[in-house]
This record gives C-alpha cells, structure tokens and sequence, in this order.
C-alpha cells in the first residue's frame, strides 16, 4: 500500500489574523468564499460540514482550535470512496505578517496522486477566493457552483 500523500498551501491575506479566522469559521462568512451551506462547531471534537460549490459536501470534526492562530479538522467527502469523512487532516496556521495574515496550510491522508492534484486545484482556487472575501471583496459567482 501507498503512503498517504501531503499537500501544502500558502497564501498571503491582505487582512488581519482575526478576521482570517472568522472567514474559517462562521458559516455565513464561509459561504462567500467556500459553500452553499455550512455548519460549524470550532471546538475540538464539534462538527466541521460544507456543501463546497453546491455539488459536494465535506464533512470532519475539529480536532485543534486555537482562536486567530491554528485551526485543525478531520476531513473527508460525504459518498466519496477515496476521500470519505474523517480520511484526512486539515491544519491551517495563521501567521500574522505586517498588516496581513500568511495562511499556511497542510492536508495530510490523499490516498493517491489523482486525490492530490484534485485537492491542490480545489484548495487553490478556493484559498484565492478566501483571499479576496477576507478583505471584503466580492469574489464573484463560484465557476465550480453547480446550476
């Protein structure tokens, strides 16, 4: 059997550490970047649930919460055989940088290059959209929201 495969990501966020964090969080910010649909329970062991792009739901459980700093949840796709809940691990740091925030983030358990590259483009499209809502900008209609 194959090692579970690493992705990581950086972006730098024109806003501060605080305000990063309540776009992570509160489920009707992360509905302007992210979702359709969301719930949230950030406390360790409380829900983490997205409907990403109206087609797909991810589900896990926090499992690391220190507020304006460090987020981490378990993670997985609802009917996803690869990727099913609780699969992987999201850890997100926030590091505050200036007037800005450096979200730096590692999504560990991608069970095959095919799920990596899949998540590389997802996290990279969707990490770019936080980047904009965060500074309260609008990001536009999500391309991969499903009519």
């Amino acid at each position: 059997m194959n090692e579970p495969l690493i992705l990581r990501r950086e972006v730098q966020i024109a806003a501060p550490p605080s305000t990063v964090f309540a776009f992570l969080t509160d489920p009707e910010k992360i509905m302007r970047w992210l979702g359709t649909d969301a719930t949230m329970e950030p406390h360790p062991g409380g829900l983490y649930l997205v409907n990403v792009g109206g087609q797909h739901t991810a589900r896990g459980r926090f499992t690391e919460v220190i507020p304006v700093h460090r987020l981490a949840y378990t993670f997985g796709w609802d009917a996803r055989e690869t990727v099913p809940p609780g699969s992987g691990l999201i850890e997100i740091d926030l590091i505050e940088e200036g007037d800005g925030t450096l979200l730096r983030m590692t999504h560990s358990g991608l069970p095959d290059e095919e799920e990596r590259a899949s998540h590389e483009k997802g996290w990279g499209h969707y990490l770019a959209r936080l980047a904009i809502a965060a500074i309260g900008g609008d990001p536009g209609p999500d391309p991969q929201t499903s009519s």
